[in-house]
Protein backbone atom coordinates (compact mmCIF):
# COMPACT_ATOMS: atom_id res chain seq x y z
CA UNK A 1 0.00 0.00 0.00
CA UNK A 2 1.19 3.53 -0.73
CA UNK A 3 0.34 6.77 1.02
CA UNK A 4 0.28 10.41 -0.04
CA UNK A 5 0.15 13.52 2.13
CA UNK A 6 -0.86 16.80 0.47
CA UNK A 7 -0.33 19.65 2.92
CA UNK A 8 -0.12 23.44 3.36
CA UNK A 9 -2.95 23.94 0.88
CA UNK A 10 -3.82 27.64 0.76
CA UNK A 11 -7.53 26.83 0.49
CA UNK A 12 -9.02 23.35 0.47
CA UNK A 13 -12.59 23.41 -0.84
CA UNK A 14 -14.02 20.03 0.14
CA UNK A 15 -17.65 20.34 -1.10
CA UNK A 16 -18.35 17.76 1.61
CA UNK A 17 -21.67 17.56 3.44
CA UNK A 18 -20.63 20.52 5.59
CA UNK A 19 -19.26 22.41 2.56
CA UNK A 20 -16.05 23.01 4.50
CA UNK A 21 -13.46 25.38 3.05
CA UNK A 22 -10.26 24.85 5.01
CA UNK A 23 -7.40 27.33 5.06
CA UNK A 24 -3.97 25.69 5.24
CA UNK A 25 -5.63 22.37 4.55
CA UNK A 26 -4.32 18.86 4.07
CA UNK A 27 -5.40 15.55 2.53
CA UNK A 28 -4.08 12.10 3.41
CA UNK A 29 -4.54 9.37 0.79
CA UNK A 30 -3.98 5.65 1.08
CA UNK A 31 -3.69 3.99 -2.32
CA UNK A 32 -6.69 5.38 -4.24
CA UNK A 33 -8.89 6.44 -1.31
CA UNK A 34 -8.92 9.55 0.87
CA UNK A 35 -8.28 8.64 4.50
CA UNK A 36 -8.28 12.07 6.16
CA UNK A 37 -9.19 15.66 5.28
CA UNK A 38 -8.47 18.59 7.59
CA UNK A 39 -5.98 21.27 8.48
CA UNK A 40 -2.25 20.90 8.08
CA UNK A 41 -1.97 21.48 11.81
CA UNK A 42 -4.12 18.41 12.46
CA UNK A 43 -2.92 15.91 9.85
CA UNK A 44 0.10 17.55 8.27
CA UNK A 45 2.56 15.72 10.48
CA UNK A 46 1.53 12.24 9.29
CA UNK A 47 4.22 10.12 7.73
CA UNK A 48 3.61 9.21 4.09
CA UNK A 49 5.45 7.57 1.22
CA UNK A 50 5.05 10.80 -0.76
CA UNK A 51 4.51 14.34 0.49
CA UNK A 52 3.33 17.20 -1.72
CA UNK A 53 3.47 20.80 -0.48
CA UNK A 54 0.75 22.85 -2.17
CA UNK A 55 1.39 26.19 -0.53
CA UNK A 56 -0.22 28.91 -2.62
CA UNK A 57 -2.72 26.56 -4.31
CA UNK A 58 -6.47 26.06 -4.22
CA UNK A 59 -7.50 22.40 -4.09
CA UNK A 60 -11.00 21.13 -4.88
CA UNK A 61 -12.66 17.90 -6.00
CA UNK A 62 -12.10 16.87 -9.59
CA UNK A 63 -15.03 17.94 -11.75
CA UNK A 64 -17.46 15.60 -13.50
CA UNK A 65 -18.41 15.98 -17.17
CA UNK A 66 -21.68 14.23 -17.96
CA UNK A 67 -22.20 14.95 -21.66
CA UNK A 68 -19.72 14.86 -24.53
CA UNK A 69 -19.25 13.57 -28.07
CA UNK A 70 -15.49 13.16 -28.17
CA UNK A 71 -15.21 12.12 -31.82
CA UNK A 72 -16.30 15.65 -32.68
CA UNK A 73 -12.82 17.01 -31.89
CA UNK A 74 -12.27 16.01 -35.55
CA UNK A 75 -14.93 18.45 -36.81
CA UNK A 76 -14.39 21.60 -34.78
CA UNK A 77 -15.36 25.10 -36.00
CA UNK A 78 -17.56 23.75 -38.77
CA UNK A 79 -21.10 24.96 -39.55
CA UNK A 80 -20.47 28.00 -37.43
CA UNK A 81 -23.61 30.04 -38.12
CA UNK A 82 -26.44 27.59 -38.85
CA UNK A 83 -29.12 26.05 -36.66
CA UNK A 84 -28.79 22.52 -35.28
CA UNK A 85 -30.87 20.89 -38.03
CA UNK A 86 -28.50 22.18 -40.73
CA UNK A 87 -25.50 21.49 -38.49
CA UNK A 88 -26.47 17.83 -38.12
CA UNK A 89 -27.28 17.24 -41.78
CA UNK A 90 -23.95 18.78 -42.80
CA UNK A 91 -21.86 16.77 -40.35
CA UNK A 92 -23.52 13.34 -40.53
CA UNK A 93 -21.81 12.46 -43.88
CA UNK A 94 -18.40 13.47 -42.52
CA UNK A 95 -18.84 11.44 -39.34
CA UNK A 96 -19.84 8.47 -41.48
CA UNK A 97 -16.19 8.29 -42.65
CA UNK A 98 -14.79 7.72 -39.15
CA UNK A 99 -13.29 4.41 -38.03
CA UNK A 100 -12.08 2.81 -34.84
CA UNK A 101 -8.69 4.55 -34.86
CA UNK A 102 -10.44 7.88 -35.30
CA UNK A 103 -12.65 7.16 -32.28
CA UNK A 104 -9.73 6.20 -30.05
CA UNK A 105 -7.47 9.08 -31.07
CA UNK A 106 -10.17 11.76 -30.90
CA UNK A 107 -11.23 10.50 -27.46
CA UNK A 108 -7.65 10.76 -26.19
CA UNK A 109 -7.42 14.39 -27.29
CA UNK A 110 -10.78 15.26 -25.71
CA UNK A 111 -9.86 13.54 -22.45
CA UNK A 112 -6.56 15.42 -22.26
CA UNK A 113 -8.40 18.72 -22.69
CA UNK A 114 -10.87 17.76 -19.99
CA UNK A 115 -8.18 16.79 -17.50
CA UNK A 116 -6.34 20.06 -18.10
CA UNK A 117 -9.52 21.93 -17.24
CA UNK A 118 -10.13 20.14 -13.95
CA UNK A 119 -12.17 17.11 -15.00
CA UNK A 120 -11.41 13.76 -13.38
CA UNK A 121 -14.56 11.81 -14.37
CA UNK A 122 -16.27 11.99 -17.73
CA UNK A 123 -18.97 10.37 -19.78
CA UNK A 124 -18.91 10.20 -23.58
CA UNK A 125 -22.00 9.72 -25.72
CA UNK A 126 -20.80 7.84 -28.81
CA UNK A 127 -23.91 7.44 -30.95
CA UNK A 128 -22.40 6.99 -34.40
CA UNK A 129 -20.25 3.89 -34.96
CA UNK A 130 -19.43 3.62 -38.69
CA UNK A 131 -16.87 1.36 -40.38
CA UNK A 132 -16.69 -1.19 -37.56
CA UNK A 133 -16.03 1.45 -34.91
CA UNK A 134 -16.47 0.31 -31.31
CA UNK A 135 -17.00 1.81 -27.89
CA UNK A 136 -14.02 -0.32 -26.80
CA UNK A 137 -11.61 2.11 -28.45
CA UNK A 138 -12.75 5.00 -26.27
CA UNK A 139 -12.45 2.85 -23.14
CA UNK A 140 -8.92 2.00 -24.26
CA UNK A 141 -8.20 5.73 -24.56
CA UNK A 142 -9.52 6.37 -21.04
CA UNK A 143 -7.26 3.70 -19.59
CA UNK A 144 -4.24 5.04 -21.43
CA UNK A 145 -4.65 8.54 -20.00
CA UNK A 146 -6.06 7.52 -16.59
CA UNK A 147 -9.44 9.29 -16.47
CA UNK A 148 -12.50 7.84 -14.72
CA UNK A 149 -14.86 7.00 -17.56
CA UNK A 150 -18.57 6.28 -18.04
CA UNK A 151 -18.75 5.11 -21.66
CA UNK A 152 -22.19 5.64 -23.18
CA UNK A 153 -23.08 3.18 -25.94
CA UNK A 154 -25.11 5.50 -28.14
CA UNK A 155 -27.06 4.50 -31.21
CA UNK A 156 -29.14 5.70 -34.12
CA UNK A 157 -31.55 3.23 -35.68
CA UNK A 158 -34.15 5.37 -37.46
CA UNK A 159 -32.76 6.73 -40.73
CA UNK A 160 -34.34 9.06 -43.25
CA UNK A 161 -36.16 6.24 -45.04
CA UNK A 162 -37.98 5.43 -41.77
CA UNK A 163 -38.87 9.03 -40.97
CA UNK A 164 -35.80 9.82 -38.86
CA UNK A 165 -33.25 12.62 -39.26
CA UNK A 166 -29.90 10.81 -39.85
CA UNK A 167 -29.02 9.37 -43.26
CA UNK A 168 -29.52 5.64 -43.55
CA UNK A 169 -25.75 5.17 -43.87
CA UNK A 170 -25.35 6.31 -40.25
CA UNK A 171 -27.85 4.00 -38.57
CA UNK A 172 -27.57 0.47 -37.14
CA UNK A 173 -29.94 -2.47 -36.79
CA UNK A 174 -31.60 -2.51 -33.39
CA UNK A 175 -30.85 -6.16 -32.66
CA UNK A 176 -27.15 -5.49 -33.28
CA UNK A 177 -27.23 -2.40 -31.02
CA UNK A 178 -28.75 -4.35 -28.14
CA UNK A 179 -26.41 -7.32 -28.61
CA UNK A 180 -23.35 -5.05 -28.57
CA UNK A 181 -24.70 -3.17 -25.55
CA UNK A 182 -24.96 -6.41 -23.60
CA UNK A 183 -21.45 -7.42 -24.67
CA UNK A 184 -20.05 -4.12 -23.42
CA UNK A 185 -21.83 -4.39 -20.07
CA UNK A 186 -20.45 -7.86 -19.44
CA UNK A 187 -16.95 -6.90 -20.52
CA UNK A 188 -16.44 -3.47 -18.99
CA UNK A 189 -19.14 -2.45 -16.52
CA UNK A 190 -17.79 -2.25 -12.97
CA UNK A 191 -20.30 -1.24 -10.32
CA UNK A 192 -17.85 -1.51 -7.43
CA UNK A 193 -16.86 1.51 -5.36
CA UNK A 194 -14.06 3.59 -6.94
CA UNK A 195 -14.66 1.89 -10.31
CA UNK A 196 -12.84 3.46 -13.25
CA UNK A 197 -15.17 2.19 -16.00
CA UNK A 198 -18.93 1.93 -16.19
CA UNK A 199 -21.26 1.48 -19.15
CA UNK A 200 -24.25 3.66 -20.02
CA UNK A 201 -26.91 2.83 -22.64
CA UNK A 202 -27.68 5.88 -24.73
CA UNK A 203 -29.98 5.84 -27.78
CA UNK A 204 -29.32 9.20 -29.37
CA UNK A 205 -32.58 11.16 -29.54
CA UNK A 206 -36.33 10.87 -30.17
CA UNK A 207 -35.81 11.66 -33.86
CA UNK A 208 -33.06 9.11 -34.52
CA UNK A 209 -34.31 5.92 -32.81
CA UNK A 210 -37.61 4.08 -32.46
CA UNK A 211 -39.70 3.82 -29.30
CA UNK A 212 -38.93 0.09 -29.33
CA UNK A 213 -35.19 0.70 -28.99
CA UNK A 214 -35.78 3.12 -26.12
CA UNK A 215 -37.89 0.52 -24.30
CA UNK A 216 -35.50 -2.36 -24.97
CA UNK A 217 -32.44 -0.33 -23.93
CA UNK A 218 -34.14 0.64 -20.67
CA UNK A 219 -35.10 -2.97 -19.97
CA UNK A 220 -31.56 -4.18 -20.67
CA UNK A 221 -29.93 -1.50 -18.52
CA UNK A 222 -32.20 -2.29 -15.60
CA UNK A 223 -31.14 -5.92 -15.64
CA UNK A 224 -27.66 -4.79 -14.55
CA UNK A 225 -26.99 -2.82 -11.37
CA UNK A 226 -25.48 0.60 -12.00
CA UNK A 227 -26.02 0.72 -15.76
CA UNK A 228 -27.62 4.09 -16.39
CA UNK A 229 -29.52 5.57 -19.33
CA UNK A 230 -28.74 8.74 -21.27
CA UNK A 231 -30.10 10.61 -24.28
CA UNK A 232 -30.86 14.05 -25.69
CA UNK A 233 -34.25 15.52 -24.86
CA UNK A 234 -36.07 18.85 -25.27
CA UNK A 235 -32.98 20.22 -26.99
CA UNK A 236 -34.62 21.93 -29.97
CA UNK A 237 -38.05 23.14 -31.04
CA UNK A 238 -37.86 20.91 -34.12
CA UNK A 239 -37.59 17.91 -31.76
CA UNK A 240 -40.72 19.07 -29.92
CA UNK A 241 -42.57 19.36 -33.24
CA UNK A 242 -41.27 15.94 -34.31
CA UNK A 243 -42.56 14.30 -31.14
CA UNK A 244 -45.95 15.99 -31.49
CA UNK A 245 -46.24 15.03 -35.17
CA UNK A 246 -44.94 11.45 -34.87
CA UNK A 247 -45.92 10.41 -31.34
CA UNK A 248 -48.74 12.84 -30.56
CA UNK A 249 -47.04 14.05 -27.38
CA UNK A 250 -44.33 16.39 -26.14
CA UNK A 251 -40.76 15.20 -25.61
CA UNK A 252 -41.00 14.59 -21.85
CA UNK A 253 -44.29 12.72 -22.18
CA UNK A 254 -42.70 10.59 -24.90
CA UNK A 255 -39.75 9.79 -22.63
CA UNK A 256 -42.13 8.75 -19.88
CA UNK A 257 -44.14 6.59 -22.29
CA UNK A 258 -41.06 4.47 -23.09
CA UNK A 259 -39.91 4.12 -19.46
CA UNK A 260 -37.28 6.81 -19.60
CA UNK A 261 -37.89 8.77 -16.43
CA UNK A 262 -36.19 7.75 -13.20
CA UNK A 263 -33.11 8.11 -11.00
CA UNK A 264 -31.07 6.02 -13.46
CA UNK A 265 -31.82 8.40 -16.38
CA UNK A 266 -30.34 11.72 -17.40
CA UNK A 267 -30.88 13.87 -20.47
CA UNK A 268 -28.70 16.41 -22.22
CA UNK A 269 -29.88 20.02 -22.68
CA UNK A 270 -33.57 19.83 -21.62
CA UNK A 271 -34.11 23.45 -22.66
CA UNK A 272 -37.73 23.36 -23.78
CA UNK A 273 -39.47 22.11 -20.66
CA UNK A 274 -42.54 23.47 -18.90
CA UNK A 275 -42.69 23.95 -15.14
CA UNK A 276 -44.88 20.87 -14.85
CA UNK A 277 -42.32 18.81 -16.78
CA UNK A 278 -39.54 20.10 -14.54
CA UNK A 279 -41.58 18.99 -11.54
CA UNK A 280 -41.96 15.58 -13.18
CA UNK A 281 -38.17 15.30 -13.51
CA UNK A 282 -37.76 16.21 -9.84
CA UNK A 283 -40.40 13.74 -8.69
CA UNK A 284 -38.84 10.86 -10.64
CA UNK A 285 -35.19 11.69 -9.90
CA UNK A 286 -34.41 12.23 -13.59
CA UNK A 287 -31.22 14.22 -14.19
CA UNK A 288 -30.19 16.98 -16.59
CA UNK A 289 -26.82 17.67 -18.22
CA UNK A 290 -26.62 21.43 -18.67
CA UNK A 291 -24.44 22.41 -21.64
CA UNK A 292 -24.37 26.23 -21.73
CA UNK A 293 -21.57 26.65 -24.29
CA UNK A 294 -23.25 24.45 -26.89
CA UNK A 295 -26.66 25.94 -26.19
CA UNK A 296 -25.27 29.40 -26.89
CA UNK A 297 -23.07 28.36 -29.82
CA UNK A 298 -26.05 26.78 -31.59
CA UNK A 299 -28.48 29.54 -30.59
CA UNK A 300 -30.81 27.05 -28.96
CA UNK A 301 -31.96 28.86 -25.85
CA UNK A 302 -31.40 29.00 -22.10
CA UNK A 303 -32.27 26.02 -19.94
CA UNK A 304 -34.25 26.82 -16.79
CA UNK A 305 -31.49 25.73 -14.44
CA UNK A 306 -32.48 27.97 -11.54
CA UNK A 307 -36.01 26.63 -11.64
CA UNK A 308 -34.71 23.06 -11.92
CA UNK A 309 -32.47 23.46 -8.87
CA UNK A 310 -35.23 25.12 -6.85
CA UNK A 311 -37.62 22.31 -7.81
CA UNK A 312 -35.14 19.58 -6.84
CA UNK A 313 -33.96 18.35 -10.23
CA UNK A 314 -30.47 16.81 -10.27
CA UNK A 315 -28.32 18.99 -12.56
CA UNK A 316 -24.74 18.46 -13.72
CA UNK A 317 -22.56 20.01 -16.39
CA UNK A 318 -21.56 18.78 -19.84
CA UNK A 319 -19.17 20.35 -22.32
CA UNK A 320 -21.09 18.67 -25.18
CA UNK A 321 -19.41 17.68 -28.43
CA UNK A 322 -16.40 19.58 -29.70
CA UNK A 323 -18.25 20.43 -32.92
CA UNK A 324 -20.88 22.36 -30.99
CA UNK A 325 -18.83 23.91 -28.20
CA UNK A 326 -15.92 23.76 -29.63
CA UNK A 327 -13.74 22.90 -26.66
CA UNK A 328 -13.66 20.62 -23.63
CA UNK A 329 -13.16 22.93 -20.65
CA UNK A 330 -15.14 22.40 -17.46
CA UNK A 331 -13.97 25.60 -15.76
CA UNK A 332 -15.38 27.47 -18.75
CA UNK A 333 -18.61 25.49 -18.65
CA UNK A 334 -19.12 26.26 -14.96
CA UNK A 335 -18.40 29.95 -15.56
CA UNK A 336 -20.85 30.18 -18.46
CA UNK A 337 -23.50 28.24 -16.55
CA UNK A 338 -23.36 30.91 -13.85
CA UNK A 339 -23.30 33.86 -16.27
CA UNK A 340 -26.07 32.55 -18.52
CA UNK A 341 -28.51 32.04 -15.66
CA UNK A 342 -27.91 35.61 -14.57
CA UNK A 343 -29.22 36.98 -17.87
CA UNK A 344 -31.99 34.40 -18.28
CA UNK A 345 -35.63 35.54 -18.17
CA UNK A 346 -36.54 34.14 -14.76
CA UNK A 347 -40.01 35.59 -14.37
CA UNK A 348 -40.73 33.15 -11.53
CA UNK A 349 -37.95 34.82 -9.51
CA UNK A 350 -39.60 38.23 -9.69
CA UNK A 351 -41.31 37.89 -6.32
CA UNK A 352 -38.23 36.58 -4.54
CA UNK A 353 -35.85 38.90 -2.64
CA UNK A 354 -33.48 40.46 -5.12
CA UNK A 355 -35.67 39.57 -8.11
CA UNK A 356 -35.94 42.21 -10.81
CA UNK A 357 -39.57 41.54 -11.74
CA UNK A 358 -40.92 40.87 -15.20
CA UNK A 359 -38.59 38.85 -17.39
CA UNK A 360 -35.30 40.50 -16.49
CA UNK A 361 -32.18 38.76 -15.26
CA UNK A 362 -30.68 38.85 -11.80
CA UNK A 363 -27.13 38.32 -10.48
CA UNK A 364 -28.68 36.21 -7.73
CA UNK A 365 -29.81 33.55 -10.22
CA UNK A 366 -26.73 31.35 -9.77
CA UNK A 367 -23.65 31.73 -7.60
CA UNK A 368 -20.11 30.54 -8.29
CA UNK A 369 -20.40 27.86 -5.63
CA UNK A 370 -23.70 26.61 -7.04
CA UNK A 371 -22.02 26.28 -10.43
CA UNK A 372 -19.22 24.29 -8.79
CA UNK A 373 -21.83 22.12 -7.06
CA UNK A 374 -23.26 21.16 -10.45
CA UNK A 375 -19.75 20.44 -11.75
CA UNK A 376 -18.88 18.19 -8.79
CA UNK A 377 -21.61 16.73 -6.59
CA UNK A 378 -24.33 17.29 -9.19
CA UNK A 379 -22.61 15.30 -11.91
CA UNK A 380 -21.58 12.58 -9.46
CA UNK A 381 -25.17 12.11 -8.28
CA UNK A 382 -26.47 11.87 -11.83
CA UNK A 383 -23.92 9.17 -12.66
CA UNK A 384 -25.04 7.26 -9.58
CA UNK A 385 -21.70 7.75 -7.81
CA UNK A 386 -21.37 8.19 -4.04
CA UNK A 387 -17.59 7.92 -4.15
CA UNK A 388 -16.68 11.05 -6.16
CA UNK A 389 -17.74 14.71 -6.26
CA UNK A 390 -16.46 15.82 -2.88
CA UNK A 391 -13.45 15.34 -0.63
CA UNK A 392 -13.97 13.33 2.57
CA UNK A 393 -12.69 10.14 4.19
CA UNK A 394 -13.71 7.10 2.14
CA UNK A 395 -14.05 9.03 -1.11
CA UNK A 396 -12.02 8.37 -4.24
CA UNK A 397 -8.78 10.37 -4.37
CA UNK A 398 -9.83 12.60 -7.27
CA UNK A 399 -8.74 16.19 -6.74
CA UNK A 400 -7.22 19.14 -8.60
CA UNK A 401 -5.03 22.07 -7.67
CA UNK A 402 -4.50 25.50 -9.24
CA UNK A 403 -1.70 27.84 -8.18
CA UNK A 404 -2.74 31.32 -7.16
CA UNK A 405 0.49 33.09 -8.09
CA UNK A 406 -0.40 33.86 -11.70
CA UNK A 407 -1.45 36.99 -13.51
CA UNK A 408 -5.14 36.17 -13.95
CA UNK A 409 -5.54 35.49 -10.23
CA UNK A 410 -3.69 38.50 -8.87
CA UNK A 411 -5.93 40.35 -6.45
CA UNK A 412 -8.27 37.45 -5.71
CA UNK A 413 -7.24 36.78 -2.12
CA UNK A 414 -10.76 37.64 -0.89
CA UNK A 415 -12.21 34.51 -2.50
CA UNK A 416 -9.72 32.42 -4.45
CA UNK A 417 -12.20 29.57 -4.98
CA UNK A 418 -14.74 31.76 -6.77
CA UNK A 419 -11.83 33.34 -8.66
CA UNK A 420 -11.01 30.08 -10.43
CA UNK A 421 -14.43 30.34 -12.05
CA UNK A 422 -15.02 34.09 -12.27
CA UNK A 423 -11.55 35.07 -13.48
CA UNK A 424 -10.90 32.06 -15.69
CA UNK A 425 -10.93 29.64 -17.28
CA UNK A 426 -7.65 28.23 -15.97
CA UNK A 427 -5.67 25.06 -16.39
CA UNK A 428 -4.89 22.87 -13.42
CA UNK A 429 -1.38 22.60 -12.03
CA UNK A 430 -2.02 19.22 -10.40
CA UNK A 431 -4.55 16.50 -11.08
CA UNK A 432 -4.93 13.28 -9.14
CA UNK A 433 -7.37 10.62 -10.36
CA UNK A 434 -7.95 7.50 -8.27
CA UNK A 435 -4.89 8.44 -6.25
CA UNK A 436 -2.62 8.62 -9.29
CA UNK A 437 -0.85 11.84 -10.25
CA UNK A 438 -1.90 12.66 -13.82
CA UNK A 439 -0.71 16.27 -14.06
CA UNK A 440 2.26 17.71 -12.18
CA UNK A 441 3.21 21.40 -12.38
CA UNK A 442 0.89 21.86 -15.33
CA UNK A 443 2.23 18.97 -17.43
CA UNK A 444 1.02 15.42 -17.98
CA UNK A 445 3.15 12.93 -16.09
CA UNK A 446 2.81 10.10 -18.61
CA UNK A 447 0.47 11.07 -21.46
CA UNK A 448 2.27 12.31 -24.61
CA UNK A 449 0.24 15.31 -25.75
CA UNK A 450 2.41 16.04 -28.80
CA UNK A 451 2.07 12.48 -30.08
CA UNK A 452 -1.68 12.56 -29.50
CA UNK A 453 -2.03 15.77 -31.50
CA UNK A 454 0.11 14.38 -34.31
CA UNK A 455 -2.09 11.28 -34.48
CA UNK A 456 -5.15 13.53 -34.42
CA UNK A 457 -3.80 15.57 -37.35
CA UNK A 458 -3.17 12.34 -39.24
CA UNK A 459 -6.80 11.27 -38.83
CA UNK A 460 -7.97 14.71 -39.95
CA UNK A 461 -5.85 14.47 -43.11
CA UNK A 462 -7.28 11.04 -43.87
CA UNK A 463 -10.90 11.99 -43.27
CA UNK A 464 -10.81 15.17 -45.30
CA UNK A 465 -8.69 13.77 -48.16
CA UNK A 466 -11.61 13.73 -50.61
CA UNK A 467 -13.57 16.74 -49.38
Amino acid sequence: MSTLLVKNIELLATFDDGRREIKHGAIFVRDNVIEAVGSSADIGARQADQTLDLSGHVVMPGMVNIHHHMYQTLTRVMVQDDELLVWLKTLYPIWAKLDDDAMRISAGVAMAELIQSGCTTTSDHLYILPNNSTLDSTIEASRAIGIRFHAARGAMSRGESQGGLPPDSCVEKEDAILKDSERLIHRYHDNSRHAMNRIVLAPCSPFSVTPNLMREAAALARQHTGVHLHSHLAEELFEEKYCLDVYGMRSVEFAESVGWLGPDVWFAHSIFMTSDEIKRFAATGTGVAHCPSANMRCGQGIAKIREMLDTGVKVGLGVDGSASNDTSNLFMEARLAMMLQRVAPHHYLSEKPGGRGGFGGTPKALSAREAYEMATRGGAAILGRDDIGHLAPGMSADFIAVRLNQLGLSGTQRDPLAALLMCGPFRVDYSFINGKEIIRKGEFVAFDVEAAMADHAGVMKRIYADT
